[in-house]
């Protein structure tokens, strides 16, 4: 041992004494310093080398982002959170409807309402190190600059959560390494501002899904959970979060649904990456052995939720007509928001637009609640109504240029129908029926659809405003005759429905008949005074500048018609006491956070005086009790106290019946879309669209009966009373109305009541000249005149006009009416004597001929001088004399008497006979 460590002792001895070799370390110090200089020459080269390359680095990464804001906290939360989130809709009273339509559905959710297997799904799956990196990943940003630098294609994998929130929040998906600089910077910004729940939230809302069951585009694990299985995010299972936390990668990719909502042939790439995502959980340490096993074998087809009904398909009309009124609503809001007044607005069509389009865009992505005034329940029991009416009548053929070929084809047009119920005192719009079938014909038939009124339009713009003008009262006596309104017009204009007159008729009695000649008559009295500013202010927005002057409009001809919905309203002022209330389907809404943003306001319009408005509404009640209406009353399942108005259009093209009671109002129309007659066999079209209405009044009384029939009736305002008047002229009871027996009583405006006495009837003599009769004047002889009561001429001249003669139609055709004469004219004397006559005589019969003069009003019949008859000129030309010599003489109006005409004997002349001259 000692032996073997001498040896070893001897060898270190050497290598020292090399070591110490004066040459030996001469060459070892000129090696060191080599190296060392060479060491120092490379740490040099690589400080500035990284120096260099860190400073360009960084230059150019300064450069991507010189124009990205810097971003306070306030606008970072305000871009995060504010996902695309269609509104919700809902029916009155908070009943559900639907999402309004939108290319992509979203359901915000907090983080606390997500599954803790959906978030740990997702992390594992998207961002494995997201509670633990400050936004970005280094190794994905270096790999970013290495593409950059070696101008390598870019590629966005590798992005965290953060990065992905930026992206669809704030940024676009632009491929580019400035998006992907600006990108960085924001999500290192980001997680400053915002804890990693905040982050996880705002993703777990923002990202897309697929489609849902119904075949509509989805954002937001909600969303997803409730489209896919039906079921809140917070109640999903292991295999159905993973199936979620895995669209995101491919969203139409794995989507399990097609666009129209049925489900794909091929689930395999759905199927594989929720496989995928739960490798990844294992893998994370999220889930053991036994989860993972039994979660990857699991069938999740079988879970896959039924197709939901879009709110879209089961209410189109309904859901269109919210949209466009939420729209108008919201644009207000905002433009009064900025300080814009509504008159603004109107004033500038630019303005308009500009806000019309943002209300546009905030409806469909900021997730309002539309509360509306429909009641489902009566809305949907029309449409059934509405889907099973059977007297429609039949579809027409009509003529129409294909948009495609542009060649003309004939298509079967159906009669479509509009109707509308409005809640009287609130404006509340009820419910409605919009048309036949949305497939065949998308226009709202009750709120778009734009039809002439007919008859209808005469309690708004004759009747009602002629009363309140203190023009006429429901008894005032109106000519129903054959007039003429239009100059150079062969036919008399208007006709009537019928066709037929009835002369002298009550406001009240043609009214409840709607005759046309009566309406256009007053309308023609009041006209100068623009009744049709009335109309403004019931809301009728489409007059147009000769809708104010033509007096076809009394009729409702109008230039472009009028609505449904703002007929219907228009009558519902006569039930508020004269006060228009607009009618409302809107009702309010409410933005994301539950604030209230819009609730609508009842703001009456003084239209008509209580008093007008009520006697407007008696006249009215007698449309339902015994005019053209009364057919209802045995069809309606309840009593109420109606006031109405029927309406047929020009040629029989529409049909109308607007009824109004204590509390709503209720209007139904029926057409053809292109014009043509309603007329057919069977029913008539008046029949067919009443009992429609008795219909579908009749379901809505089925679902709220204190609603639709109130058991009050409408209240007499104060200043109205009872008084008597003259059928005959509407003024106070004169002796010969009196002994006409034409006396009648009335409701009148206090202020209104007539104060002048009946001048319509005369009682006095008469003469009848052919078949005319005369007023005598006092010198014509009484042998000649008839006494009794006669229409005076200066009452029909104020009555009809100097162009109308025949006055006979002026008296109806009633027995106590028969006791009334019509004088034809004044009948004026010539000035002369009527010139004679020839007599002759056939056996006893004597016979001449008429005095050519037209003011005869009588011939006497003398006998040896003596007269022995007078005969009217109304009366045969003719007389049975005895024997004796006979002459005859022709009297005028004046009493003048013609000279004798020849003599004629009968039989035997006495001698001592002598002819006298007269």
């Amino acid at each position: 041992m000692n032996e073997k460590m001498h040896v070893w002792m001897e060898k270190v001895k050497s290598i020292l004494n090399l070591f110490t070799h004066k040459k030996t370390i001469k060459s070892a110090r000129i090696t060191y310093q080599v190296v060392w200089n060479l060491f120092l020459l490379v740490l040099t080269v690589v400080i500035l080398g990284g120096s260099f390359a860190t400073g360009v680095g960084a230059g150019y990464f300064a450069s991507l982002v010189k124009d990205e804001p810097v971003r306070s906290y306030e606008s970072l939360k305000k871009d995060i959170y504010n996902y695309t989130e269609t509104s919700d809709l809902y029916f009155a009273n908070d009943v559900y409807l639907g999402r309004l339509r939108s290319d992509l559905v979203r359901d915000e959710v907090k983080l606390d309402q997500v599954s803790k297997d959906l978030t740990n799904a997702v992390i594992a799956t998207e961002d494995e190190y997201f509670y633990k990196h400050n936004g970005v990943v280094p190794k994905a940003v270096f790999r970013a600059v290495f593409q950059e630098v070696t101008n390598s294609a870019v590629q966005s994998g590798g992005s965290t959560l953060t990065q992905q929130l930026i992206k669809n929040q704030i940024l676009t998906n632009e491929v580019s390494f400035q998006r992907k600089a600006n990108e960085i910077l924001l999500a290192l910004r980001l997680e400053k501002f915002f804890d990693k729940k905040e982050i996880l939230e705002a993703y777990l809302n923002v990202s897309t899904f697929g489609r849902n069951s119904s075949g509509q585009n989805i954002a937001g694990v909600q969303a997803a959970a409730k489209g896919i299985f039906g079921k809140n995010a917070s109640e999903l299972s292991l295999p159905q979060a993973a199936f979620i936390a895995g669209l995101p990668q491919s969203p139409f990719g794995y989507t399990p649904f097609t666009r129209e909502g049925t489900v794909k042939n091929n689930l395999e790439p759905g199927l594989t990456r929720m496989k995928t995502v739960l490798k990844r959980m294992f893998d994370g340490g999220y889930i053991n052995q036994q989860q993972y096993a039994e979660a990857s074998t699991y069938d999740i087809t079988k879970d896959f939720t039924p197709p939901v009904a879009n709110p879209l398909e089961n209410y189109p009309w309904l859901t269109f007509e919210i949209e466009k009124r939420a729209i108008d609503v919201l644009t207000t809001v905002l433009a009064k928001k900025d300080g814009y007044t509504e008159k603004d607005l109107n004033e500038d069509d630019n303005l308009y637009y500009k806000y019309k389009i943002l209300a546009d865009h905030d409806l469909h992505q900021d997730g309002y609640q539309i509360h509306t005034t429909i009641d489902k329940d009566i809305y949907d029991a029309m449409q059934v109504v509405k889907d099973n009416y059977k007297y429609y009548g039949p579809d027409k053929a009509q003529e129409k240029k294909d948009p495609e070929t542009g060649e003309m084809i004939t298509v079967m047009e159906p009669v479509e129908v509009g109707a509308e119920l409005i809640e009287n005192k609130t404006g509340k719009i009820i419910s409605f029926v919009a048309g036949r079938d949305f497939n065949k014909q998308k226009l709202n038939h009750a709120t778009s659809a734009y039809r002439p009124n007919a008859s209808t339009m005469k309690p708004l713009l004759v009747y009602g405003p002629a009363i309140e003008l203190g023009k006429a009262s429901p008894g005032t006596p109106l000519p129903n005759v054959a007039l003429n309104f239009i100059p150079g017009r062969s036919k008399p204009w208007p006709q009537n429905y019928d066709y037929r007159y009835s002369g002298i008729v009550s406001a009240r009695y043609a009214l409840a008949k709607s005759y046309n000649v009566p309406a256009v008559k007053l309308y023609k009295d009041i006209v100068d005074q623009r009744p049709a500013k009335y109309l403004e202010k019931m809301g009728i927005t489409s007059l147009l500048p000769p809708d104010f002057t033509n007096l076809s409009t009394a009729i409702g001809s109008m230039e472009k018609g009028v609505t449904i919905e703002e007929n219907t309203n228009a009558f519902s002022t006569f039930a508020n006491n004269g006060k228009f209330i607009d009618a409302y389907m809107i009702d309010k809404i409410v933005d994301k956070s539950g604030k209230i943003i819009y609730q609508h306001e009842v703001k009456p319009v003084d239209v008509f005086k209580p008093q007008s408005a009520y006697l407007t509404l008696d006249m009215m009640r007698d449309v339902i009790k015994s005019g053209t209406a009364a057919g209802i009353n045995s069809k309606l399942n309840f009593k109420a106290d109606w006031a109405g108005k029927t309406g047929t259009g020009n040629e029989y093209t529409d049909a109308w019946l607007v009824a109004t009671n204590p509390n709503v109002t209720f209007g139904v129309w029926t057409g053809y879309d292109t014009p043509k007659s309603l007329q057919t066999k069977g029913m008539s079209y008046s029949q067919r669209n009443n009992t429609l209405w008795t219909e579908l009044i009749n379901s809505a009384y089925s679902i709220k009966p204190d609603l639709i029939a109130p058991k009050e009736s409408f209240e007499m305002p104060e200043g109205i009373v009872k008084r008597s008047y003259c059928a005959v002229s509407g003024m106070l009871p004169s002796s010969a109305c009196s002994k006409a027996g034409l006396i009648e009583s009335d409701y009148f405006n206090v202020n209104d009541v007539p104060t002048k006495v009946d001048d319509s009837l005369v009682e006095g003599k008469f003469v009848t000249i052919g078949d005319k009769k005369y007023l005598a004047l006092d010198s014509t002889p009484q042998e000649f005149a008839q006494f009794g009561l006669v229409l005076n001429p200066d009452f029909i001249e104020r009555m009809v006009g100097k162009s109308f003669k025949n006055y006979s139609q002026l008296i109806p055709q009633k027995e106590r009416w028969g006791k009334i004469l019509v004088p034809t004219a004044k009948m004026v004397d010539n000035g002369k004597k009527p010139d004679g006559v020839g007599l002759s005589v056939s056996g006893t019969t004597l016979t001449w001929n008429p005095s050519p003069d037209n003011d005869v009003v009588g011939y006497r019949v003398y006998q040896g001088g003596t007269k022995v008859t007078s005969i009217n000129s109304g009366s045969g030309l003719s007389f049975t004399a005895g024997s004796g010599a006979y002459y005859v003489t022709a009297v005028d109006i004046a009493g003048k008497e013609s000279a004798p005409s020849n003599v004629v004997e009968v039989g035997a002349v006495p001698e001592t006979s002598e002819i006298p001259a007269p």
